[in-house]
């Protein structure tokens, strides 16, 4: 049987493009999968593997998925109650934290202790955004990046995640300062590149997220 993928429409986020690399994933994998974009709770609710991609600023992000009838508590429901394994990408990775600083002070998920704040600035070497190919180091195992020490990815932001405790903390890369890429508790996963955009390596890990059974 099919697995069905829900990647979450709030209003942000390159969802055609992440829908044809989880496409593009799952036939590489030999896995049968519906990957479809929706913002129906039930359909949320019931699926097997949530993702949520994002750009753009971090409040609008909560107020998009706050306007969606039912989505954040479905949401709930398939990732914390179901403990269904949920990747975020990029903003979608930042709305995990608590509060994000951007344009004001605005309250996250909560799924993953931490702030998002401005890149800083200073060095004319690490531009603001952070836009372009970055080594990830790893930080912490998880199976999503099993066997690999670096890779790089693509990015574009002009803010970053600070989780609140390191054990969290799964992969990280430097632009003046060290970043988080790579968030992870439990059945959540967030990056802050763009798998979809990283050609052979995003693929890969999208692959190995499909493959992915936590518990």
């Amino acid at each position: 049987m099919a697995e069905n993928i829900a990647i979450i429409d709030y209003g942000s986020g390159n969802l055609r493009s992440v829908q044809k690399a989880l496409q593009w994933a799952a036939r590489d994998a030999d896995i049968a999968a519906r990957v479809f974009i929706t913002a129906d709770a039930d359909a949320i609710a019931k699926a097997d593997r949530i993702v949520l991609p994002g750009v753009g600023a971090f409040g609008a992000g909560m107020d998009g998925l706050r306007a969606r009838a039912g989505v954040l508590e479905s949401m709930e429901q398939a990732v914390l109650a179901a403990g269904r394994p949920f990747l975020g990408i990029c903003v979608g990775m930042q709305l995990l934290a608590d509060c994000g600083r951007e344009f004001g002070v605005h309250d996250g998920l909560g799924w993953i202790a931490g702030e998002v704040v401005a890149l800083p600035v200073g060095d004319p070497a690490y531009r603001t955004p952070h836009m372009g190919w970055n080594a990830v180091h790893v930080e912490g195992p998880h199976p999503v990046f099993e066997n690999r020490t670096e890779e790089a990815f693509y990015f574009a932001h002009s803010y970053h995640f600070v989780p609140e405790n390191n054990v969290h903390l799964v992969g990280a890369c430097h632009h003046g300062v060290r970043l988080a890429a790579m968030v992870a508790r439990d059945n959540i996963l967030g990056v802050q590149f763009h798998p979809e955009k990283s050609q052979t390596a995003g693929l890969a890990l999208l692959r190995k997220f499909l493959q992915w059974y936590p518990g």
